[in-house]
């Protein structure tokens, strides 16, 4: 029914979830880190990442594309069409792999599919994000607002992956 089910039904043993958790370790203690300081240093002050704030507030949005500066800006958008069209797709590999060991063979096997819808959500805020940069001067509170919605949607898929992991986890030690 779902290719990428049937997908990572074949890919999901702890070979493949040990490699995945390396390469998705090494996104926010290397390449993000790296990318974190690279724009702080470009813009001359502590500034946050947009995809990684949370809350609503499409304002603060346009603050932070407005903050960045020019340099720093263009650093920012080529590292979202870089390091960040890697990662979300290394997240929900590795996400999925995860649920589909946790609940093989029960009705919540489904669940694997939730970190790629997750995915999508990411890739739609990165592209908001990069028009967002590409576009400054000129700021779009409209686009600013989608790109909020995005990543809002986001973390809450996230947040309800990392819900199941952590019900899957307890489930497997309960019954054991």
């Amino acid at each position: 029914m779902f290719p990428i089910s049937n997908y990572l039904q074949r890919l999901s043993n702890s070979k493949f979830l040990f490699l995945f958790l390396l390469v998705f370790c090494s996104f926010p203690l290397y390449f993000f880190q790296n990318a974190r300081d690279k724009i702080n240093e470009l813009s001359g002050k502590s500034i946050d990442a947009i995809d990684i704030t949370f809350g609503f507030n499409p304002q603060h949005t346009l603050y932070l594309v407005d903050a960045y500066g020019d340099t720093a800006r263009a650093y920012y958008a080529q590292s979202v069409l870089t390091t960040d069209v890697a990662f979300p797709m290394v997240s929900a590999f590795f996400f999925g792999i995860m649920l589909t060991m946790l609940f093989r063979g029960q009705s919540l096997v489904r669940t694997q599919l939730l970190p790629f819808i997750s995915m999508i959500f990411d890739y739609a805020e990165n592209t908001c994000i990069v028009s967002l940069l590409y576009s400054y001067p000129q700021q779009s509170i409209y686009l600013a607002t989608l790109c909020e919605i995005f990543k809002m949607l986001k973390w809450l898929t996230l947040a309800a992956v990392l819900i199941l992991m952590i019900y899957g986890l307890l489930m497997k030690l309960l019954r054991r």
